[in-house]
């Protein structure tokens, strides 16, 4: 009796939801140094790409930049799910496992080696982020391959590329430090348009095969004991959604550097709102972690244009203030 109700409930914030991302990227259109109200836009939308400075700007730069940023945050935000689930951790992120220090390491050693490509960072940053992935596997599979082996092989991983990262900075000149630094903050202003068509694909044969695995995730938050009760793989099922979750962070730092809290925020609040089925969870966090960035870049553009202050500066203004409220607000537990 009471299905119904809840989903009379619910389908208000789902429709909104579904709009999100149209309204996010129009935010994002009409937002920077050169401010254009939403009849402008609908008139440069109506002519379509041109040569004139208004077309230009949309067209080649905003949208670009805008359906980059969605990339970014849904891959962030399916990551985050899925390592929150399977390590049962509340406070489990895209970056647990070691990928953020093993992308930066990647990234960093391009540009100090004098690699200043959009391409060439990105792919860098990439291989870096999978090498940590596979260095966590192999050290975690000679032990049990435990969630908490898995856990602590990623801290290891982890402090080793940071070593070796602050190793690179000391030894870098001056532009490719700073350039490093902007980069290690998150930023879209990087990434090459032209990776998208690989990016969003990359995402959507993530995303479907994380879909598929909806209902092993809802058994792993239930336990390891209880899910291995009931016929599930543990072990093997672990290692298939830490690599594709693993992979999908990679693809996202590639793009965009180190953004922060997109992965640990978005899954806690579409679990208030829709709660933790999986099958939901996973295709709605993606829709608001992909809205979501879209709108922080929106304000980094906008905050002090022409200049531009990195998107991860923002995702953690807006992201830290609110998971310390669900702290609260949940007395301590997620």
């Amino acid at each position: 009796m009471n299905k119904p109700t809840k989903t009379k409930k619910r389908w208000p914030w789902q429709l909104l939801l579904f709009l999100s991302p149209l309204l996010a990227i129009v935010i994002s259109l009409s937002a920077g140094s050169l401010d254009l109200s939403w009849k402008q836009l609908l008139t440069i939308f109506l002519q379509g790409p041109g040569t004139e400075i208004k077309q230009v700007i949309i067209w080649e730069i905003r949208l670009p930049r805008a359906l980059l940023a969605g990339l970014v945050g849904a891959a962030l935000s399916l990551s985050g799910v899925t390592f929150q689930a399977v390590l049962r951790n509340p406070l489990a992120d895209p970056y647990l496992l070691g990928v953020s220090g093993g992308a930066a390491l990647g990234a960093v050693a391009a540009l100090t080696c004098g690699f200043q490509s959009p391409i060439i960072i990105p792919i860098a940053a990439f291989i870096g982020a999978l090498g940590a992935l596979l260095l966590v596997y192999m050290v975690a599979q000679a032990h049990t391959c435990s969630s908490h082996t898995l856990i602590l092989s990623g801290v290891m991983v982890g402090s080793l590329a940071a070593a070796l990262l602050l190793f690179l900075l000391w030894r870098a000149p001056a532009d490719a430090t700073r350039q490093a630094i902007f980069w290690l903050a998150g930023n879209l202003s990087l990434a090459d348009p032209d990776w998208l068509s690989w990016g969003w694909l990359w995402v959507f044969i993530g995303f479907l095969l994380l879909w598929s695995q909806s209902f092993n995730l809802d058994l792993l938050t239930q336990g390891e004991e209880t899910a291995a009760d009931l016929g599930l793989a543990v072990g093997k099922t672990r290692l298939i959604l830490f690599s594709l979750a693993g992979a999908l962070t990679a693809c996202a730092v590639s793009l965009a550097g180190l953004v922060g809290f997109v992965g640990l925020v978005i899954p806690h609040i579409c679990r208030l709102l829709w709660g933790p089925g999986h099958r939901l969870l996973l295709p709605f966090s993606a829709l608001l972690g992909s809205s979501f960035l879209i709108v922080a870049d929106a304000i980094a553009r906008s905050l002090y244009a022409p200049a531009e202050i990195p998107v991860g500066v923002v995702t953690a203004l807006l992201g830290a203030p609110f998971f310390l409220f669900l702290l609260r607000r949940k007395g301590g537990g997620l």
